[in-house]
């Protein structure tokens, strides 16, 4: 019963929220809490042509524009600093981080530390028509001076229409090992469909099946490891603490913004960049209540009496492999996650 309850609760606030964009930038990620069908061709305005998604000029112009934006908002802890410069799964955790800054931290953030993100290599898809986006390869300077110094960091930028702006969507940060050889065709990279049937399981598939294997397990494409088979032991282990009844729920965010990219690598897979929403309801005996950080509480809707729910939303980037690939199809190459609403009841 309170898994019903807990699942109208979320078909209502899904259809007030309709899905929009809702750690500020995630690893910065666990620091500062630091997508658009990666489709084939799409006519709008009759522009019909496969063309790179972006010039370098657009792409330098938009990075720029990010980082300036997320600096200015990470200093004020001001969401509205950089909410035209962010959206989709990124946007909606940094916005949320930084409204909560807002509340805990008002006279602005006493450990801002500039981001520079450096030494860019641009990944521009060949494709026709809206939305167009593209990659931005990066070193950061957050990991300057630490053994995971040449990592990088990859920004997944969407661009809706001629007069709409580039806006960040996604991001990943990986080993500079573990950026994976990318394909090419007529001169530039090419992005793979949602509904491809060239991979093991098509990128616009990959949200729905996540959300299936955290509720129920059971045979899956996902590869072992910290976010499919150790996530749900964690999630177990929560649930037997006395004294305090956990329930979860997971979502597919896959619409608009959230919508999968996936840019295909030279091995016939892809690196695919998707969401998904996660609720976990907390319900205390009779005469306790769930304990909340203010940073949460900066959050909440509603009022605690013995029951919070926290709705989080993670942004992935996996590899998918090829199309007839049996085992371990889909591994995680990293996962940023956020808190982005909590409610009181």
């Amino acid at each position: 019963m309170r898994r019903l309850r807990l699942e109208r609760q979320t078909r209502r606030s899904e259809g007030r929220r309709g899905r929009r964009p809702a750690r500020a930038l995630a690893c910065v990620a666990a620091a500062t809490v630091v997508a658009l069908t990666a489709s084939g061709c799409v006519t709008v305005h009759g522009e019909t042509a496969v063309v790179p998604g972006a010039t370098a000029e657009e792409a330098t112009a938009a990075l720029t524009g990010f980082v300036t934006a997320f600096n200015r908002a990470d200093k004020a802890n001001d969401p509205k600093l950089d909410a035209q410069q962010v959206t989709g799964p990124l946007g909606a955790i940094n916005q949320a981080g930084l409204k909560s800054k807002s509340v805990t931290q008002p006279e602005g953030n006493p450990e801002h530390k500039p981001l520079e993100l450096r030494d860019a290599r641009f990944l521009v898809p060949r494709k026709a028509g809206w939305p167009r986006w593209f990659v931005a390869d990066t070193d950061a300077n957050r990991d300057d001076g630490t053994p995971g110094a040449d990592n990088r960091w990859l920004v997944a930028f969407v661009r809706n229409g001629p007069d709409q702006d580039w806006k960040a969507a996604h991001l990943v940060i990986l080993g500079r090992d573990e950026v994976p050889e990318f394909a090419e065709a007529d001169g530039g990279l090419v992005p793979v469909a949602a509904g491809s049937d060239a991979l093991a399981v098509a990128p616009g598939e990959l949200s729905e099946r996540y959300a299936a294997y955290l509720k129920d397990g059971g045979t899956s494409p996902f590869a072992a490891g910290a976010h499919t088979t150790e996530w749900r032991e964690k999630r177990a282990r929560v649930a037997q603490r006395p004294g305090l009844a956990t329930q979860f729920l997971d979502r597919a965010a896959d619409a608009g913004d959230f919508a999968p990219l996936a840019l295909g690598t030279a091995d016939g897979g892809a690196l695919v960049f998707f969401a998904s929403r996660h609720f976990e309801r907390q319900t205390t005996s009779p005469g306790y209540r769930p304990k909340l950080g203010p940073e949460l509480r900066a959050l909440m809707k509603g009022e605690i009496k013995n029951t919070v729910t926290k709705e989080w939303v993670s942004s992935q980037a996996v590899l998918v492999k090829p199309a007839g690939t049996e085992r371990d199809a889909v591994t995680f190459a990293g996962r940023l996650q956020g808190v982005v609403a909590v409610e009181g009841s």
